[in-house]
C-alpha cells in the first residue's frame, strides 16, 4: 500500500514538496501531497550458516549499526545498518539478517568464522555468510499530487520522448508547516506517467519511477509528522523514543541544521546538559545538540562530527564550560562499547576527551 502525506495549506506560497533540478537549480514543480514518501527501503538479506549465539538470540530489530567481523585480519568489518533478525531458519543452523548494507562484506565463498556485534555486545558467530538474492518486485512510484508544473517540466512532458522524461538527478525539497526547509531527498528522476489532478485545474499528478527513489522507512513516519508541525519548542521531545526512532530523529536534526547558518556564541559561554535520558548513542548526541544550541538542534552525530562542531560554525566558540547533569546515566550506558573491528572502548570517556580537546571544560554532576 502506498503511503500518503497530506498538506492543504499554502505555506506562505510554497507547497510541502519542491522538485528541483540539482544541476541547474531550476524548479520542476511544487505540490502539497506526495504518495510513496514512506515505505520499505530495499534491504539486503543474509544467511549466516552455522550460527552460534553468544548472548540472547537476536530477534526483530537488532541494532542501528550491526557489524560482521571476519576472522581474517586482512578483511574489513562489514556494516549492516538498521539491521533486523528474522530468526533461525526452521530445520537449519542458519540465522537470517536483513539490513541496509555497504556491500563490503566477506568475499563470496569466504569460509572463515564471522563474528557479529551490535556496537555494545557480541551477538554470535557463524562459519559462512551468503547474500540471498531478493525476489523481483516492482517498486511503487513516488507520486507528486497536485503538482504545479513549471515551464521546463511542461515542455518535457509535451515532448514525451524517453530522453525528455528522464529528468536525471533531482532533489525533493521537503518543508514544514511554516514553509521552512526540513530536509531533502536526492533521487534520479524518470517520469513514468502523469495525469490531470483532481486537486485543481492546470495541476497534474506526476509519477516518478520508484526504482530510483529510496522511501523513508515506515517506522520513521511519526517522527517526520512531528517535525512537519515545526521544530520542538522545549528540549527532550525525543526522550520517550526507542533507539531506532531516536536515530530517525537525529537524522532530521542533522539534515535540517546543516542547511542553516547558525551564529556561534561568544567564547566563555556556560552550557548545561540534561543527561537523564542518555541511554544510547543517539540520545547522547541529541542531548549534546540541545545543550549547545537549544531544542531540536544539532552538535554532532558521531565523534568525528563532534570534533568538527567544536571547531566553530555550529553555535560554539572555544573555550566554554559544560555542566553535565546526571552524567552517571551516560557513564552506565556508554562505557562498554565495541568498535567496528570488535575492539572494546569507552565512548563516554572518549566524548569527554573530545570535548576537552575542543576547549569545553566539562563538570559532571
Amino acid at each position: 500500500m502506498i503511503s500518503t502525506v497530506h498538506e492543504d495549506r499554502d505555506h506562505g506560497g510554497h507547497g510541502r514538496y519542491t522538485l528541483t533540478d540539482t544541476e541547474h537549480g531550476q524548479i520542476w514543480g511544487v505540490c502539497a501531497e506526495a504518495d510513496g514518501l514512506f515505505g520499505e527501503p530495499r534491504r539486503g538479506t543474509y544467511e549466516l550458516f552455522g550460527w552460534v549465539p553468544e548472548s540472547v538470540e537476536p530477534r526483530g530489530w537488532t541494532g542501528s549499526r550491526v557489524w560482521l567481523v571476519p576472522d581474517e585480519e586482512a578483511l574489513e568489518p562489514w556494516l549492516l545498518e538498521d539491521a533486523e533478525s528474522l530468526g533461525q531458519l526452521p530445520g537449519t543452523d542458519s540465522l537470517v539478517l536483513t539490513g541496509l548494507d555497504d556491500y563490503e562484506g566477506p568475499p563470496e565463498g569466504h569460509r572463515g568464522t564471522v563474528r557479529v556485534h551490535d556496537g555494545r555486545r557480541w551477538l554470535g558467530s557463524c562459519r559462512e555468510v551468503a547474500r540471498v538474492l531478493p525476489p523481483d518486485r516492482v517498486a511503487p512510484p513516488l507520486v507528486l499530487r497536485g503538482l504545479a508544473q513549471r515551464d521546463r517540466l511542461r515542455a518535457a512532458l509535451m515532448k514525451g520522448t524517453r530522453r525528455a522524461l528522464d529528468l536525471e538527478q533531482a532533489a525533493l525539497e521537503i518543508r514544514d508547516d511554516h514553509g521552512e526547509l526540513l530536509t531533502e531527498r536526492l533521487l534520479w528522476t524518470r517520469v513514468s506517467a502523469w495525469h490531470p489532478s483532481s486537486c485543481g485545474s492546470d495541476l497534474i499528478d506526476l509519477e516518478l519511477d520508484g526504482d530510483f527513489f529510496a522511501p523513508v522507512p515506515e517506522y520513521a513516519r511519526p517522527i517526520w509528522e512531528r517535525w512537519f508541525a515545526g521544530p520542538p519548542e522545549s528540549p527532550g521531545a525525543w526522550s520517550g523514543l526507542d533507539t531506532r526512532q531516536r536515530v530517525a530523529w537525529l537524522d532530521i536534526v542533522r539534515e535540517r541544521t546543516c542547511r542553516r547558518a547558525r551564529p556561534d556564541r561568544p567564547s566563555g559561554h556556560a552550557y548545561e546538559l540534561d543527561g537523564r535520558h542518555i541511554t544510547d548513542v543517539p540520545g547522547l548526541y541529541l542531548a549534546l545538540g540541545e545543550a549547545v544550541n537549544g531544542p531540536g538542534a544539532y552538535f554532532g552525530g558521531c565523534l568525528d562530527a563532534l570534533v568538527d562542531c567544536l571547531r566553530g560554525s555550529f553555535g560554539y566558540t572555544a573555550p566554554g564550560t559544560l555542566l553535565w547533569r546526571d552524567a552517571a546515566t551516560a557513564r552506565e550506558h556508554l562505557s562498554r562499547n565495541l568498535a567496528p573491528d570488535g575492539r572494546p572502548y569507552d565512548l563516554f570517556t572518549e566524548v569527554l576527551d573530545v570535548l576537552a580537546e575542543g576547549g569545553m571544560r566539562v563538570t559532571p554532576a
